[in-house]
């Protein structure tokens, strides 16, 4: 057997399979027994007898005494010789004829083709033509009549054929709105997961840009405040600056009258200490009555007024928690109540009708 790519590329594997498997003469699938030329081309046995009866008119029987023959090969026109056993002396291609095998059973193992009609596996040469009832599995007429299906109840296979077709043509049209629904349900979830994405988006900027306010007003607070508590450091600094340069001064004439108190005392002479004495002891006086200067009070440097307390602002950050629809709920009581207040004038508290409410069904009753 020849092995050709070119024809194994083409199609399914199967039927490149059988083109390899066609004899060159008959043009059918080889029969049983094949027998391989020495050129290692196949062919049936019958049909390479017959091309060697026709090459070899005179050539009878192996008893012949004719010592052989000679033909031609089919496929490449190679010269064939044969001994007195004629075609019974080529030898069987047992290879290609177990393939034949697994490739007959392989083919009786796939489903039909469409347009092929099934054969009873029981009577090869009877046709699949009646429905067997009973065990539910079509047949055929043989195997009712003496097969294994004798005894049960049959239906002509149209019959059966057109309810099952209309049943499963039923079950397709039950698929196909299912699938339809499913696919209805898978849209509506998409864009539900789509809504979700961007309302989530929507709800990050928005809580984002809440914080970032708040963290905004917050700084600006600070701002301020920071402001305040330097306001109040330069003006106390300035205040204590200026007592000091108060107080420098003043120190600095007291030194100046102690120089001059003290040159005084060095005066040996009477007539003339008592000249400068007593407008200089006047200056003293003046001096140290004149130079009580302002004071600071006690704590003045204290900055306690300043602290901020921020524990409830910080229990009320961790408090935070996104809003909740109370009013949607709050109506969902609301109703759920009056539906129950309801309820109960109708029955009254002995299970009666109050007088006066109307009992679906009672103008209906009165009129018939």
């Amino acid at each position: 057997m020849d092995y050709q790519p070119g024809i194994i590329r083409d199609g399914s594997p199967m039927e490149n399979l059988e083109k390899q498997l066609i004899c060159p003469i008959c043009l059918e699938m080889f029969t049983k027994p094949v027998v391989i030329l020495p050129c290692q081309h196949n062919l049936c046995r019958k049909c390479a007898s017959d091309v060697f009866q026709a090459a070899n008119p005179y050539w009878q029987s192996r008893g012949s005494v004719i010592s052989g023959g000679r033909f031609r090969c089919p496929s490449c026109r190679h010269e064939v010789l044969l001994d007195r056993h004629g075609v019974y002396g080529l030898q069987r291609n047992l290879l290609v004829e177990n393939i034949i095998d697994i490739y007959k059973q392989e083919c009786s193992s796939r489903p039909l083709q469409k347009g092929e009609h099934p054969m009873c596996k029981e009577h090869e040469d009877e046709r699949i033509n009646i429905y067997c009832v009973t065990c539910e599995v079509p047949t055929c007429s043989m195997c009712k009549v003496f097969g294994a299906h004798k005894e049960c109840e049959v239906a002509p296979l149209q019959s059966v054929f057109q309810g099952q077709k209309s049943e499963l043509n039923n079950c397709i049209s039950m698929l196909v709105a299912g699938n339809d629904r499913i696919q209805t349900i898978i849209s509506q979830l998409e864009d539900s997961c789509r809504s979700t994405e961007e309302n989530s988006q929507a709800a990050e900027r928005e809580l984002c840009e809440r914080f970032s306010a708040l963290g905004t007003l917050l700084e600006e607070k600070k701002t301020e405040m920071l402001q305040r508590i330097a306001k109040e450091r330069e003006d106390k600094t300035g205040f204590v600056q200026a007592l000091i340069h108060k107080y420098k001064e003043q120190l600095e004439k007291s030194s100046r009258l102690v120089e001059t108190a003290i040159q005084a005392m060095e005066e040996t002479g009477g007539a003339a200490f008592l000249m400068n004495a007593k407008q200089l002891i006047k200056t003293i006086v003046e001096a140290s009555k004149g130079g009580r200067l302002e004071k600071i009070e006690q704590g003045f440097e204290n900055m306690d007024g300043f602290s901020v307390n921020l524990d409830h602002i910080a229990d009320a950050v961790r408090a935070l928690d996104f809003e909740t629809d109370d009013e949607f709920f709050e109506e969902e009581e609301e109703e759920t109540e009056e539906e129950a207040a309801l309820a109960k004038r109708v029955e009254g508290k002995d299970g009666a009708p109050e007088p006066g409410v109307p009992i679906a069904g009672a103008e209906a009753h009165s009129g018939s």
